[in-house]
């Protein structure tokens, strides 16, 4: 939902739609493909979900009947549960993130000339290729591949190859690639890679089609679409807001670091004063 919510502000409503379209026939490409190719275990386990209360932790939702729990918490406790969320734990996971991409972003808007993406890749079929082998390998999250993608297609690149950026780049990475090679064998990773390959390039001339038939300018429509609908200064105050929010997240984190070394330099001290104070402990060392 962050990433859908970053792409209608950033791009546009039909980037919006067109992104988790591509990225569930992907998915859904992939996980049929690979079922009509492989052998079912011989054992299949079920998973076990985690049911604990996520407003307060207030039971495990196993004894717990669930049509009874969700009466349990009034709307508004929910609401602040996931507002606190929102701005707690889902903040940490894309403060980073959003701030590499916003950064990589302006960078690409100040300094490559705009004839360059427009000349050298433009669009077609190689304006793909280029950003498949530039997604792929590459640790790109969906949070920081869309700011790169908004600045790429104002330089010229067509909303098709950058369509392929932003599912390819946070489909898979070099980890993602060994760990699935190694964990789930060479032809699940051949079935993944391959789904992942044909499916954004199919939908990527989709998206250049479409934009053509309805006469849409990508480049001129990236921000315009959160721009009629909110007001400049809410615009402006909303920014304030998030990098307030960001920085509390890393004021926090760094908090939390001087917390972890004070206790850990605590604990050090004591080990030290036991083993000296000959009070019985044995000291930590060989022997």
């Amino acid at each position: 939902m962050d990433s859908i919510a970053l792409t209608y502000s950033l791009l546009d409503p039909i980037m919006t739609v067109i992104r988790p379209i591509t990225g569930f026939v992907t998915a859904l490409s992939a996980g049929i493909t690979q079922n009509f190719v492989s052998k079912a275990p011989d054992d299949p386990q079920d998973g076990v979900p985690d049911r604990t209360c996520p407003v307060d932790g207030c039971c495990d939702g196993v004894d717990c009947d669930p049509a009874e729990h969700r009466r349990h918490h009034s709307f508004g406790e929910k609401l602040r549960a996931g507002s606190r969320f929102a701005m707690n734990e889902l903040l940490e996971d894309l403060a980073t993130w959003f701030l590499i991409g916003v950064i990589l972003a302006g960078t690409i808007s100040a300094l490559v000339p705009d004839w360059f993406i427009a000349h050298s890749l433009g669009s077609g079929f190689l304006a793909y290729l280029a950003m498949l082998v530039a997604g792929l390998p590459m640790y790109v999250c969906a949070t920081m591949s869309t700011p790169i993608a908004a600045a790429l297609i104002v330089k010229g690149l067509s909303p098709g190859a950058a369509l392929v950026f932003l599912v390819a780049g946070p489909a898979t990475n070099v980890a993602t690639i060994t760990m699935v090679g190694g964990l789930l064998g060479r032809r699940t990773l051949g079935i993944y890679l391959a789904s992942i390959v044909i499916c954004t390039l199919l939908m990527a001339f989709v998206t250049d089609a479409v934009y053509t038939a309805a006469g849409v300018s990508a480049g001129a429509q990236v921000g315009a679409a959160s721009g009629e609908l909110v007001p400049y200064w809410l615009e402006i105050a909303a920014a304030g807001v998030l990098a307030l929010l960001i920085a509390r997240v890393y004021w926090n984190g760094i908090r939390r670091r001087l917390s972890e070394s004070v206790q850990k330099q605590d604990s050090d001290d004591g080990l030290e004063s036991a083993s000296a104070c000959g009070c019985g402990h044995e000291p930590p060392g060989d022997g």
